[in-house]
Parts: C-alpha cells; structure tokens; sequence
C-alpha cells in the first residue's frame, strides 16, 4: 500500500507520486516492487533504504547518506490478548520529503491521520519523525499496562484452576516482554545517537533540530526508558509467576494423587477379605446363617480404622 499526504499548517491534503510535492509524507505498508522502484525513482532514494525495513528480523539501527539519513527502529504489535511483537519501522528524511515503509498497518500510523491533522506537521520533518517515535514509545507503554492487567487476571484464575491453560498465557505473555526488551533497548541506542546528530555537519541539512525538537527527543528518551524499566520489572513477574504456579499446580497434583491412594488402600480392605472369604475352601461362618454379615462387619470396620488412621496422617 501506497499513501501519500501532506500537512502544513492545518492544511491536509492527500497527494500521489505524480504530483508529489516538497513536505509529502510517503507511507508505504506492505509494498510491492514496482511501488519501490517508484518511490525510489521519484524521490532519489536508494532502493536498499527502502527495502529495508521489510525484513522481520532488521536490527534498529541509522544509515547515513549524502542526501538521505535512513533510522529503523522498532514498534509493538499486539496480536491479541496474551501475544504480542515488534515490527521493524523504517523512516527516511531526504531535504524534501519523509519516507516511512513497513511489513504491517500499524496503529502508530493510525495516530496521524486526517481527524489529527492539528497535531502533526510533515512539512516539520525532524519533529515529524521525533513524533512518531514518541507515539510508539507510548505503544509500548499502553501495551505494557495492558500485559500487567491480564496478568493480574491469570493470576486470579490460577488461584482456582489446575489448568495448564493460564501457564501457556504467561509463557505468550512472557516470549512478548522478550521481544519488548531487545527492541526497546536497540530503540534507546538509535535515540541516542539521534540526539548526538546535531552536531554532526554531515545530516545538519536533513535533521535540523530547534530547541522544541530537542525537547521532544528528550521526552522520547524519557519514554523509552521507562517501557525499558517496566518491561524489566514485568518480566521478573511474570518469571516469578511462572515459577509459583508452576509449583502449585504441581503440589495440587500430588494432593490429588495422595488422596486416591487413600482411598484406594481404604477400599483394598473389603475387597481382600470378599477374596479370602470367596475361595472354594474351608472358612469360618462358612455354615452361620450370619456369615455375610460377619465378613460384611469385620470389612467396614477395618476400612473404618484404616480411614481413621489416614485421617490423622493427614492423607487426605
């Protein structure tokens, strides 16, 4: 997909590649090879920049080029409830206009469209590009208060459940806070030398950075951070969490386990004797009309001790 606006000082209107103009956002989502290769040829980009951040596993990282300065970083998706991932993002600023290409729709692109047209400014590049990174610092933020909130909830449904279930959540829950990690750190070593940038001479004419912008990679800073910190925090948890449920569900078996082999000794009690007394051979009240009452007697009397006896051992 191929989307290309522009918005400069409220005025949002929606372009194509034909009738491109200077401060043009070009947002490519999933795109195909001839939209590469037009994008690349109108805007002089080099198609390697482009294609970049379509690979899943493309580490955060800046590229610097004469005319272009390519930044890829990462930002969360949530697949549902109990999964989620990052997606690599990759953004272009050349002297006229600010490219940004990924694998999937995401919902930090959502976030500047023509209802929000008040907030952005892509003729602004630099605080265009500071913005978006603070939108999906705040992703992970969001994301991250939803994982607490679900796993607050799996943990009530432990309490009351023996299910593996609720541990394979935690496990989906927990491969996602790895995934948090690494890109929340790598996007911190890429903000980092973003704000180093300003006084590189070489990038001073494709990022200018005022003192708003500054201000506002700072509070990006700020953002990553904490998601750092919390996802840090989150994980040791969930890793405890893991660990006690685990152990509970494994101690709720045994009781269940030590329960049955009560009641299978209690119940071994008559069936011995029915045995014993049931064998073609001489045995006592073999000619009392009472005989079964006898054996029927003696059997629950010692089942009786023998429940007693496993009562007070606590065995069930």
């Amino acid at each position: 997909m191929l989307k290309i606006c522009k918005n400069d000082a409220g005025n949002y209107q929606e372009l194509t590649l034909d009738a491109l103009v200077k401060g043009s956002w070009i947002q490519m989502v999933n795109p195909t090879p001839g939209e590469l290769n037009a994008v690349a040829e109108a805007t002089e980009v080099p198609l390697d920049f482009l294609k970049a951040a379509l690979d899943e596993e493309e580490r955060s990282r800046i590229e610097l080029e004469d005319h272009c300065i390519l930044i890829i970083t990462n930002i969360p998706l949530m697949i549902n409830e109990t999964n989620y991932d990052t997606l690599p993002l990759g953004m272009i600023i050349t002297e006229d206009h600010i490219i940004t290409v990924s694998l999937e729709d995401n919902p930090v692109f959502n976030e500047f469209n023509a209802d929000s047209y008040r907030s952005f400014n892509t003729g602004k590049r630099t605080r265009f590009l500071f913005q978006i990174l603070y939108k999906s610092a705040s992703y992970y933020l969001k994301y991250l208060r939803q994982i607490n909130k679900r796993t607050d909830q799996i943990e009530l449904d432990l309490r009351t459940s023996m299910k593996n279930q609720e541990i394979f959540q935690l496990m989906d829950l927990q491969k996602g806070l790895t995934f948090f990690t690494v890109s929340l750190r790598s996007n911190g070593v890429v903000m980092d030398r973003l704000l180093r940038l300003r006084s590189n001479s070489q990038c001073q004419h494709l990022i200018k950075m005022y003192e708003e912008d500054e201000d506002l990679l700072e509070d990006v800073i700020i953002e990553n951070n904490q998601a750092i910190q919390m996802v840090e925090m989150y994980t040791n948890i969930l890793g405890s969490l893991t660990d006690a449920f685990a152990s509970i569900i494994s101690n709720n078996l045994n009781m269940v386990m030590k329960f049955l082999a009560s009641m299978t000794i209690i119940l071994a009690v008559p069936t011995m004797l029915a045995s014993f007394w049931g064998m073609n051979v001489v045995v006592p009240f073999r000619d009392n009309p009472f005989g079964f009452s006898f054996v029927l007697g003696i059997a629950f009397a010692i089942a009786g001790v023998s429940a007693f006896i496993l009562w007070k051992k606590k065995m069930f």
